[in-house]
């Protein structure tokens, strides 16, 4: 879905999915965020796995929260939930905890269980411009909900040899999300992750990956990186903990190359927050 030049791109929902676990899905939802936040875009969290991990990396302390994503999906209508505001400049989010757990449960009798969280996102009263989805490691409703619900899929895919047998198992599954819930559904990237440049198996996942998928494969390739690791247990984004670092580097070219894929300004035309993000930047490294 492309918008031209100097016009709001609107809400746009992605899903950053890969039902195998450890491939940086959550490291690319939280960091990607900052990133579009920080060039002016007014991004929506959505934090759908009940481990709470991008919760925690934006710096959320999940015991002090009152409303999840869990109570606004488990409303009928998902009007009685608001996303925190704010947790960074130009970031809201829509947090997790265990809780969230139970949700499928909670929507075994509900109408049309597989649209709870569009419907969430369609009621949500907060102004957004793109929503990340961080999506738990499994095919679970909840993964469901989230594909439903979104525009495109962003492919977070580890350089491993395993990764390329779980790859073909999201693409089958997004096709039956298109047949029955969402024909409008896309694949927006693959992006390879924690790329090991002093290994060969690294190098050959991506060819591998190019060789089949060349059109969606993105150019960017996420290094593995000690600083990307160390970032969340601080509750920050690698551009806050160590923004000369490669992970802070690779993060910022993806967004890049994602607002090229989307026909969007590499720069917000509106809502401006760059200078919110600078004040902040400059007053953490000040302390």
């Amino acid at each position: 879905m492309q918008h031209p030049p100097g016009t709001s791109p609107g809400c746009h929902v992605v899903a950053v999915a890969n039902q195998k676990g450890g491939v940086g899905k959550t490291t690319t939802t939280v960091n990607l965020a900052a990133n579009l936040a920080a060039r002016g875009y007014r991004v929506l969290v959505i934090d759908a796995d009940p481990q709470g991990n991008a919760t925690s990396s934006l710096g959320v302390d999940k015991a002090t929260l009152t409303e999840t994503l869990y109570d606004a999906m488990i409303d009928p209508e998902g009007t009685t939930t608001v996303p925190l505001q704010d947790v960074r400049p130009g970031i809201s989010l829509y947090p997790a905890t265990p809780d969230l757990a139970a949700v499928e449960i909670e929507l075994v009798d509900q109408h049309a269980r597989e649209r709870a969280m569009k419907r969430t996102i369609a009621a949500n009263p907060v102004p957004f411009d793109i929503a990340l989805i961080d999506c738990p490691p499994s095919l679970s409703l909840l993964t469901v909900n989230a594909l439903t619900a979104s525009h495109q899929v962003l492919v977070p895919l580890q350089c491993e040899f395993l990764a390329l047998e779980g790859l073909g198992q999201l693409i089958a599954t997004i096709d039956l999300i298109r047949r029955g819930l969402n024909p409008n559904l896309s694949i927006l990237g693959v992006v390879m992750t924690m790329y090991d440049a002093r290994t060969r198996l690294s190098a050959h996942v991506v060819e591998e990956v190019r060789r089949y998928m060349a059109d969606d494969l993105m150019a960017t390739i996420i290094p593995r990186s000690i600083r990307l690791a160390e970032a969340p247990s601080y509750g920050q984004v690698i551009a806050e903990y160590d923004p000369e670092s490669r992970g802070a580097t690779a993060y910022e070219a993806l967004a890049s190359e994602i607002l090229s894929r989307l026909g969007w300004p590499a720069t917000a035309p509106f809502g401006d927050v760059q200078a919110e993000v600078a004040a902040m930047t400059t007053g953490s490294e000040g302390g």
